[in-house]
């Protein structure tokens, strides 16, 4: 009976060793790496992509099993980066910085950052690119920075900015307190004054530069912002329309531009120049991302007169010309006002792709909507968005009677379709009042009301103009 026990108990130990030992084995360890932290409109096919990694890689680094399954501010783990820990951020890269700003800033070195991003010489840094920057978790990155003016020394800028040349050259990576440059880019401790212009590494008579929204996207308005010093003149290229600038009340220097909702998404030079008072001049290039508008595709039954090429090019050529003359003073000011009876409703939005299908004849036109559409049927009133001048109202082909209005600075809005016209070219009009009733002439499926925003020579997203104040 006793050796019949000890044999039952030997068994039972052998069993539990075994058990254990598989436990053991199936123990999975928990992921090791760097971290991010999954941010609005993630989804793990761009965090992927972000990082050069494929999607199954992330997700069996982080056990995940559905890529469905995520949430904003979830940790993940990126396998196969230069680092083995921190937290990797993605900052945009704005207009004008360099690499070696952003290492200063964030106090990352700069051969490393270079490694990161897989940066091998400075024309792959373009503004509106995710610029991937590690940092220690209770990292904070630097704010304040200091310049060394023209004629100042190290020692006077350090002191300026409540520091000393020791810590600035620690700060900076810099090879002794002897080495800050005139208009180059330094950092020192201490909070940033919050109205001080950002900094950049541009020349230096561009004291602060502001691009608006970064990326720039397929169909919505840029405006690019510029504080230099008394007396510059601006001047400027953004992909191939010359920019033109303006002083606000603030004085800085102001251009607003449009981005053509069919440019192809990639990389576009935003060339930049300043002649100084002295008659000398300053330039600065880098290439701007521009996105694509994620735009729907919709089709049109339309009369074919209406999508004949002669017909069309040529009144698109007399209404570029109309909105393409400049008039330097501001005429409106604040959010426009919604032009129709009916405010946020909408029978099409701007952006989409369309096809009109010639009736009868299957003669195909393709294009993109170029304004908004609201709901609404013929006599409603129409009012001016904005205080502006009429530069046209009349009979076109396509746009049936239309109206246009300059705002100024380059900004314009168009209302086609209308049934009767109630103003007339030079006459002034404000915020609101009566300019026409909606009709159904012109390339129309039914009575509405159409709505454009023409910013410097380029038609824009109407919507964003009466969600914000430009500029």
């Amino acid at each position: 009976m006793l050796r019949k026990l000890t044999l039952l108990l030997l068994c039972l130990g052998l069993l539990l060793v075994h058990a254990s030992g598989a436990a053991a084995q199936d123990e999975t360890p928990p992921p090791s790496g760097p971290i991010y932290l999954i941010q609005p409109g993630d989804t793990l096919s761009t965090i992927a992509a972000r990082f050069n990694i494929s999607l199954q890689e992330l997700m069996a680094a982080n056990q995940i099993e559905n890529a469905n399954f995520i949430s904003v501010g979830q940790r993940l783990v990126i396998p196969g980066q230069e680092v083995d820990s921190g937290i990797l951020t993605v900052n945009i890269l704005g207009f004008g910085e360099t690499l070696q700003n952003i290492s200063r800033r964030n106090q990352v070195p700069l051969d490393f950052l270079r490694r990161v991003n897989r940066i091998t010489t400075p024309s792959e840094l373009y503004a509106g690119s995710n610029l991937i920057v590690p940092l220690p978790e209770d990292a904070e990155p630097l704010s304040k920075r200091m310049a060394v003016g023209r004629g100042q020394s190290p020692l006077e800028a350090a002191i300026l900015a409540d520091s000393d040349p020791w810590t600035v050259a620690a700060l900076n990576a810099l090879p002794g307190t002897w080495s800050p440059l005139p208009g180059d880019v330094y950092y020192v401790p201490g909070q940033a004054d919050p109205n001080a212009p950002a900094p950049n590494g541009m020349p230096s008579a561009f004291a602060g530069i502001s691009v608006e929204p970064l990326p720039l996207t397929q169909g919505r308005t840029t405006v690019i912002t510029i504080r230099t010093e008394a007396g510059v003149q601006l001047s400027g290229t953004l992909v191939d329309m010359p920019l033109h600038f303006f002083s606000d009340e603030n004085g800085a220097q102001v251009a607003i531009q449009g981005i053509h909702a069919l440019l192809e998404p990639g990389a576009y030079p935003l060339q930049l120049q300043a002649t100084l008072p002295d008659g000398s001049q300053q330039a600065f290039e880098q290439k701007v991302i521009v996105q694509t508008g994620f735009y729907p595709q919709e089709t049109l039954l339309v009369e074919p007169e209406t999508i004949d090429p002669v017909t069309t090019e040529s009144e698109m050529a007399q209404v570029v010309e109309l909105v393409g003359k400049i008039n330097p003073n501001r005429l409106w000011s604040g959010i426009f006002r919604s032009p129709s009876y009916f405010n946020d409703c909408f029978t099409s939005q701007y952006g989409n792709r369309r096809t009109y299908i010639g009736s009868g004849t299957g003669e195909q036109f393709f294009g993109f909507h170029s304004g908004l559409d609201f709901c609404g049927g013929t006599g409603l009133p129409i009012t001016s968005p904005a205080d502006g001048v009429v530069v046209f109202a009349g009979p076109l082909a396509i746009r049936g009677n239309a109206t246009i209005i300059d705002h100024g600075w380059g900004i314009f809005s168009g209302v086609w379709h209308q049934s009767e016209i109630l103003v007339v070219a030079g006459q002034l009009v404000n915020a609101g009042d009566l300019i026409g009733y909606v009709g159904a002439t012109g390339r129309v499926t039914g009575a509405h009301l159409h709505w454009e925003v023409w910013a410097n020579g380029i038609q824009v997203n109407p919507l964003e103009w009466l969600q914000k104040t430009y500029p």
